[in-house]
């Protein structure tokens, strides 16, 4: 019923209510993707995340297809235009599909090195390769007060690193890299958007279908599958279906991303960021029972309020631009 009254926002007014439903909704398919995806790579149940990657965008297509074709009959699913494949749109998309699909696996591939209290950290760059990325570009040079808020992420992001106790090399590796592709991805997809007519569900097709083909190279090359064929759990449904879930998950995160944008101000979504960071923090804390450091918690805590402020402040400056 959840599902249900959050994916009918055609319909949907912006209430009081309503805004704490998409907000409530986000919050549990963004937490429980997380921890669902921590819990399957454990190294006794499924530790093969370039693989659990591939497989949860089979999924995703799979939910993408069954809402494509219940969108013809039924208005509550009439957001999800039919399934299309343009080979010319297609060629457009592809730049920013390679930047989606690099993002989605150096995020689980960094989640399967990094204990979840570390995740938000080690991924926590993002800002810096925006901003440094933007500059490139555009030749835009970015106020003194977001500089600020960037050197507190950045110092956040040393000392808790330092301080990690189970630190994995491989983990900030993968964790720059997400950021790097998150950064990267955010900037390319405002030059595709116009191609697909400010579509996000026609951008979300093309992403799916074009990923799960993309993929099979690196699931190959990673040698997960040779190592899975030997595994005791290949034919086990709990395994594969939790695999499902996962699947499921990443499929409603981006449903709870469009109604959080679409119900919500940027202010608020960037309180939300903060505030879910928090909360992912304190339920790896207590779920993982992830081993902290008074410096270590004290450097997420700079990484989490750093990132809060830049998005304040950016959105205060945009404000004033407009």
């Amino acid at each position: 019923r959840l599902f249900q009254c959050q994916i009918q926002y055609v319909a949907m007014k912006r209430t009081k209510e309503n805004v704490a439903m998409v907000i409530g909704f986000y919050f549990i398919v963004s937490l429980t993707m997380v921890i669902v995806n921590k819990v399957i790579m454990r190294p006794t149940f499924f530790p093969y995340p370039v693989f659990m990657t591939w497989f949860q965008m089979i999924i995703q297509l799979i939910c993408v297809a069954i809402l494509a074709h219940l969108g013809k009959t039924q208005q509550m699913f009439a957001f999800m235009p039919p399934i299309e494949f343009d080979i010319e749109t297609a060629k457009k998309v592809l730049p920013v599909t390679i930047f989606y699909t690099s993002m989605i696996i150096c995020n689980n591939v960094c989640l399967h090195y990094v204990e979840v209290s570390f995740y938000q950290v080690a991924r926590s760059l993002t800002i810096v390769f925006t901003i440094g990325l933007t500059y490139m570009i555009t030749r835009k040079q970015t106020s003194q007060y977001c500089m600020i808020a960037c050197g507190v992420v950045v110092l956040g992001y040393i000392i808790s690193s330092v301080t990690e106790i189970r630190f994995s090399a491989a983990g900030i590796i993968f964790g720059l890299l997400s950021s790097l592709f998150v950064s990267l991805y955010g900037i390319s997809v405002k030059s595709v958007i116009n191609e697909l007519n400010d579509n996000t569900w026609r951008l979300l097709i093309y992403n799916t279908i074009i990923s799960v083909v993309f993929m099979i190279p690196f699931v190959l090359v990673s040698g997960e599958t040779k190592a899975l064929l030997a595994d005791e759990n290949l034919f086990s449904v709990t395994v594969w279906l939790t695999n499902v879930i996962g699947g499921v998950m990443g499929f409603l995160i981006n449903i709870a991303i469009f109604l959080q944008i679409k119900y919500t101000s940027p202010l608020t979504n960037n309180i939300i960021g903060t505030v879910k960071a928090t909360v992912l923090t304190l339920v790896s804390l207590i779920v993982f029972r992830n081993p902290i450091t008074f410096l270590n918690f004290f450097g997420i805590v700079l990484v989490i309020g750093g990132s809060g402020a830049y998005s304040y402040i950016r959105n205060k400056e945009l404000k004033i631009i407009k």
